[in-house]
């Protein structure tokens, strides 16, 4: 008997040793991406229940919307039926609460302060933006199996302390290519809410190439019916209408990132060219065009009716497009003379302008004369980017060999190119936009892109596998201050997002330089 009661209590013991051992409490240890700037742990834990609920501060549709996405993440994993209440003051002990406060300089517009005790959570932030990026901070605090979408068993603790966040960079984005292949909206969609998740807040839509043209011009319509038909490889392309455009625009305003749509000219253009002959110089049009060479297309520069079809083109996207820029992008159009490139720029700053937005394109632009507030994304020549910061420019870090995503992370990788490197995950995390060219200091950088192109791709899933994890990296190297950004910690990290991608139903490429915390090890 008596040594029956020993091994009952040693069972006892080790379940309760057990369950300690994955009750998270030091919340310095948390595995958050992007790395917060300021941890203070407090030793202890807070527990979701079924007694939960998330209060916002006041009647604001906004916020009330923050607090029901946070409901929406939680409820199909916890099964606790999270509720979204209003209140204003501080609710009783036991409850998640969202609330304003103008007063915190240092946080700016995006950034948040979550205090969780053992008995409250407490998210404030200056502006609604800050509320929903800390509540992609309280996500990932909670156990990985909260993003599956069937109901798990719990616990569900957060470890306790104080996490004070803001991001280093205003623009912390990704382009995806939906010309050279073609993606539904509802694989849109899901890209938004993964960019969401690691709270990046631009979405650059390259809507137009040589492949494809995929936004719906109603004044213009065989752009989509004729130029849309098909893709890289002779499939059947698709085009995105005008509704359903303005619907992603509208996903992605929900969840804090603003569409940039990109129309590339005066090259990469044989979609638009083979649409409508009148745009060539000899006025034939061209055949659609299914492969993936670059710089052979090009819009006649001198004819009237190009500006026409300019000027139309961007009055029916900017009246679809809130966010400030349009992305014009002027990228390897080597069918162009230079001495006709740049007049043309110069003219369809103009037009952009006209319509009431700024101008963004790829570097080659600061060949020309750039207007005030335009943005120039450096890809590929720095000295490119230069020209552009001693016009005034700012610049957007999208330098291909460490930040192009549809690079090849290795010889036998199963996506991607390498023409400008094979960028393992490493590699990709291991950079500083501010130290990268001597002459673009800190104060000239807005922001990092990583782009996406698509010749390689063809659906949600391929594209995924070369978008994560290095997505991850670069959502942090925008996000992140240098000085407290280090491979070896990240990696950690980065091995226990593993699980968390699993649950998303994220098909990352599981690089051998992590070790991966998955259920199923690759």
């Amino acid at each position: 008997m008596k040594k029956q009661n020993t091994i009952l209590a040693f069972v006892v013991l080790t379940v309760l040793f057990g369950q300690m051992a994955c009750t998270p409490t030091d919340l310095s240890k948390a595995s958050i991406i992007p790395k917060p700037v300021s941890i203070v742990p407090t030793g202890d834990s807070f527990d979701l229940t079924d007694q939960t609920d998330i209060y916002v501060q006041g009647e604001s549709a906004e916020l009330l919307g923050i607090g029901q996405y946070l409901a929406d993440k939680l409820n199909p994993s916890t099964g606790l039926g999270i509720e979204v209440k209003t209140t204003s003051e501080a609710p009783a002990s036991g409850n998640i609460y969202l609330s304003l406060s103008e007063n915190d300089a240092e946080l700016g517009d995006e950034g948040y302060e979550l205090t969780i005790t053992d008995s409250s959570v407490k998210l404030t932030a200056n502006k609604p933006a800050g509320l929903f990026y800390g509540v992609q901070t309280i996500r990932q605090l909670l156990p990985s199996k909260v993003e599956l979408a069937t109901s798990q068993k719990g616990s569900w603790k957060m470890a306790t302390g104080t996490i004070r966040d803001y991001p280093e960079y205003g623009y912390r984005g990704s382009m995806l290519d939906v010309a050279r292949h073609f993606f539904e909206v509802e694989e849109v969609k899901t890209l938004i809410d993964q960019l969401a998740t690691y709270k990046m807040n631009r979405f650059h839509l390259h809507l137009s190439d040589d492949q494809g043209w995929r936004i719906e011009i109603k004044s213009w319509p065989n752009l989509t019916t004729h130029g849309g038909s098909t893709e890289v490889g002779g499939g059947p392309g698709g085009f995105y209408t005008q509704e359903q455009y303005s619907d992603i625009v509208k996903y992605a305003q929900e969840r804090f990132i603003t569409i940039i749509p990109e129309i590339d000219m005066p090259g990469h253009t044989n979609a638009a060219l083979a649409s409508y002959p009148e745009l060539n110089k000899n006025g034939k049009a061209t055949e659609l065009y299914t492969g993936i060479e670059v710089g052979f297309s090009s819009l006649d520069t001198h004819k009237e009716l190009t500006y026409k079809f300019i000027d139309d083109v961007i009055r029916e996207l900017a009246a679809l497009t809130p966010g400030e820029y349009i992305h014009i992008g002027g990228d390897e159009s080597h069918a162009t003379k230079i001495e006709d490139y740049i007049p043309f720029i110069n003219r369809v700053q103009d037009i952009v302008e006209a319509h009431g937005k700024k101008v963004l394109g790829w570097d080659e632009i600061a060949l020309a004369t750039l207007k005030p507030n335009t943005i120039v994304q450096y890809w590929a020549l720095a000295e490119n980017a230069v020209k552009g910061v001693k016009q005034g420019a700012k610049v957007l870090m999208s330098p291909a060999k460490n930040a192009y995503l549809d690079m090849q992370y290795d010889s036998v990788s199963t996506f991607g190119l390498h023409w400008a490197a094979y960028i393992e995950v490493d590699k990709g995390y291991n950079w500083d936009p501010a130290n990268l060219v001597p002459e673009i200091k800190r104060e000239n950088i807005v922001g990092i892109e990583a782009p996406l192109w698509s010749e390689t791709v063809s659906n949600r899933f391929e594209a995924e596998y070369l978008i994560f994890p290095r997505l991850l990296g670069y959502a942090e190297i925008g996000w992140t201050p240098v000085e407290l950004r280090n491979w070896d910690e990240y990696k950690v990290r980065l091995a226990n997002h593993g699980e968390r991608m699993e649950a998303m139903n994220i098909s990352f490429y599981p690089s051998k330089l992590v070790d991966w915390n998955v259920k199923d090890k690759k």
